[in-house]
């Protein structure tokens, strides 16, 4: 038998390196949480929160909204900072939200005049596929017994690796105004293994999960009220090179792979129907996308070549829409085209070559320069400075562009 003999310094000195260890510990035990104040609503925390905001790490929150009269809830949210805009926003649709304090965070709820959701059925998270980590899906707006309607797909901008459908439901209500309508807002891969798959996705794949959600859209029309003929496209920032590839780029849906062999690029949707050859869903996306409306995005691979790992010159012109703009004899696809006097990040050099092109090939372009706006303006997150841009940019020019649609659809 071993025998221990009893050290009263040793003893001393791991008495008090625990006790500062727990010291410390405490010290970081708690977090703070900052309660914003909401407007046309209110929510209640429990349990509540102390005065100075220091709620113990681990401690769940229950936060439940309630709208004034005349509104309804648009979201409960959390904010915290980090990802790749500064802050990163969590939201719930539900009325209550329960969040586990894992870090120091802001809470609030936001709430929207009643008018532009009380004839809409909302459908968040229809899952189409999950070809990696993250499940893809879409959030439908459906004016309430829509049948028939053409329907406009969104898809968000982030850099091609941030952000997800949620970002683009202000834009989503406004063109879902008046009934004429169904609007989807999708979701993507994110470039590289920012989702978190072992392997990377290429810009090549983001695309064909474009082609994906559109032809499972397609498939379930008749469940969305939608004629499955009649759809037009948009997004922002990097949404504004997904919506403007939907639109010109369907063309090369194929089985063929996407540069595995010299000189063939084709898209493979990342859903199939099984009931339908790969060239049925081409032919069927490429007749349905009938216009296209990209907001302040790149057109040119050389103009987003930080995104993508290729350098193979026959790769970087398959992923350019510019590159592939049709003559308006053979296939005509009018786009309507905005960007903020203010974007730093896309300016008129970037979106003017595409635009010459489009003209170059007698297709019907409509090119808005917003005074004094900045990038992102179609973006809605909880944030009230987000929120005010929307209304000041986002709201009119949403309007002409669902006018812009009416053009080809009605």
């Amino acid at each position: 038998m071993k025998t221990f003999t009893f050290n009263p310094i040793i003893f001393m000195a791991l008495f008090l390196a625990a006790l500062t260890t727990n010291v410390n510990l405490n010290a970081q035990e708690s977090f703070t949480v900052t309660l914003v104040p909401s407007e046309h609503g209110t929510y209640s925390v429990s349990p509540s929160i102390p005065e100075d905001g220091k709620v113990a790490a681990g401690t769940e929150l229950t936060i439940t909204a309630s709208p004034d009269s005349g509104y309804a809830l648009d979201a409960i949210y959390y904010t915290y900072k980090g990802g790749m805009w500064g802050t990163t926003s969590v939201e719930s649709f539900e009325p209550t939200m329960k969040i586990t304090v894992d870090k120091d965070m802001w809470v609030g709820a936001v709430f929207i005049e009643d008018t532009l959701v009380e004839n809409l059925k909302v459908t968040h998270d229809v899952v189409y596929a999950q070809p990696g980590v993250k499940p893809l899906k879409y959030d439908v707006f459906a004016p309430k017994n829509a049948k028939n309607l053409p329907a406009v797909v969104i898809i968000h901008g982030g850099g091609w690796s941030s952000n997800n459908e949620d970002i683009m439901r202000g834009l989503a209500r406004e063109l879902a105004k008046d009934n004429q309508y169904v609007v989807f807002s999708i979701d993507y891969r994110w470039v590289n293994k920012l989702d978190g798959d072992e392997t990377p996705n290429y810009m090549h794949n983001l695309i064909e999960d474009v082609f994906g959600a559109i032809a499972h859209i397609q498939e379930h029309a008749s469940e969305y009220g939608i004629d499955p003929t009649k759809i037009g496209v948009t997004g922002d920032s990097a949404g504004g090179h997904l919506s403007a590839s939907a639109a010109l780029l369907s063309t090369m849906i194929g089985d063929g792979g996407f540069g595995k062999t010299e000189g063939v690029y084709e898209y493979m949707p990342t859903y199939m129907p099984k009931a339908k050859s790969v060239d049925q869903v081409k032919s069927e996306i490429t007749q349905a996308i009938q216009a296209a409306a990209p907001s302040y995005g790149p057109f040119d691979a050389k103009d987003f070549k930080n995104f993508i790992s290729q350098s193979d010159q026959g790769y970087l012109v398959a992923v350019s829409p510019s590159h592939h703009v049709p003559n308006v004899a053979d296939r005509a696809v009018p786009q309507f085209i905005v960007r903020g006097t203010e974007d730093m990040l896309i300016k008129d050099e970037t979106v003017r070559p595409f635009i010459d092109k489009m003209k170059e090939q007698g297709q019907t372009v409509e090119y808005w320069e917003v005074d004094g706006a900045g990038h992102a303006f179609f973006d809605w997150k909880p944030d009230a400075q987000t929120r005010a841009a929307f209304e000041k940019f986002g709201v009119p020019y949403a309007a002409k562009m669902k006018a812009f649609f009416d053009t080809v659809f009605y």
